[in-house]
């Protein structure tokens, strides 16, 4: 158990724990950064963590579930308000209804959480702000000291792992619920250069072209919302032409963007997609979260090898672009 100290403070309406970790901070800051990690350890035991969106910048949001044992849902959300890489973050944290929505009923607590390096490792501290005596005592009772001990006790299992998260493997497909899918790599390479890589028309062209033997013939890239792209592409020959297009929904250079992709002449069939870059220890972390209209769709398209063709795409990327 990574706890060393327990504290509560009435006055102050603080409760601050402390742990101590065998690793670098950079190793326990990244299992933050990383919502694959995070996803090991943010819930309770037995209450696992689904993380649908983590954006770890200034003003970024996350959004988040705990499924319980008998499949019950317990919805929630971030608002980043500071980071400082492999030093610090605060956000706010609160509950969402079950439409979505942050709800306005429930209390909101901020919580800062300090990284810093010591003899053995590691150590964070936690601390957690209510708003009043009465949050305080609310939330307590609710089990939230209980519920924030048996959660960091999974945390040593997963800094411990130095190879299922690291640069160099291939692109990882997750199944969230029954129609989103999160496609996740490490591209060797800092957040502004993968971003400009994504977004540049005459880089476009060099990496994203899956196997061997095709060419991208029409690379019309949107960098503003409502801005439309459309990427084609054909056999070296000029056989086998095809292509998507979509829209921008929302972007925020260089750290998150998101897009409807619907293959041409296919538009009923778009998907949400939506992009996030966060650095972390190798490069940058990229996150691409899918959702579908339908189940059987992303079923058939996942079957098609898509992960395999981005696989692809990225080692390309990093040894023809970033590695220039």
């Amino acid at each position: 158990m990574p706890v060393t100290h327990v504290s509560k403070d009435p006055q102050s309406l603080t409760m601050t724990i402390v742990a101590d970790f065998p690793v670098p901070v950079r190793r326990l800051w990244d299992a933050y950064a990383d919502p694959r990690q995070l996803e090991s350890f943010w819930g309770p035991v037995g209450w696992p963590a689904t993380f649908t969106r983590h954006d770890m910048y200034p003003g970024g949001e996350s959004h988040y579930y705990m499924t319980g044992p008998e499949g019950e849902k317990a919805a929630a959300w971030f608002e980043f308000l500071s980071v400082t890489e492999g030093v610090s973050f605060e956000v706010l944290d609160g509950f969402t209804t079950e439409d979505g929505e942050r709800d306005p009923h429930a209390p909101v607590m901020r919580m800062v959480f300090a990284f810093e390096s010591t003899e053995g490792g590691s150590r964070l501290v936690h601390t957690t702000h209510f708003n009043s005596a009465e949050d305080l005592e609310s939330i307590m009772s609710q089990g939230m000291e209980e519920g924030t001990l048996s959660a960091m006790s999974q945390i040593d299992a997963v800094v411990a792992d130095l190879q299922s998260f690291a640069a160099g493997r291939s692109v990882r497909t997750q199944l969230i619920g029954d129609r989103q899918a999160r496609l996740s790599r490490v591209i060797r390479g800092p957040v502004d250069q993968v971003w400009r890589a994504h977004h540049d028309p005459e880089l476009l062209r060099r990496w994203l072209l899956g196997p061997d033997g095709w060419t991208m013939p029409v690379c019309e890239v949107g960098t503003a919302v409502s801005q439309t792209y459309r990427y084609e592409w054909e056999r070296e020959d000029g056989a086998d032409r095809f292509g998507f297009t979509g829209s921008v929904l929302e972007i925020d250079p260089p750290r998150r963007s998101v897009t409807t992709e619907a293959m041409i002449g296919q538009e009923d069939t778009a998907t949400r997609n939506e992009l996030t870059l966060t650095p972390v220890e190798g490069g940058t972390l990229l996150s691409l979260l899918v959702t579908y209209p339908a189940a059987p769709l992303r079923e058939t398209i996942l079957a098609t090898g898509m992960a395999d063709g981005m696989e692809t795409s990225y080692s390309r990327l990093e040894s023809e672009v970033l590695s220039a």
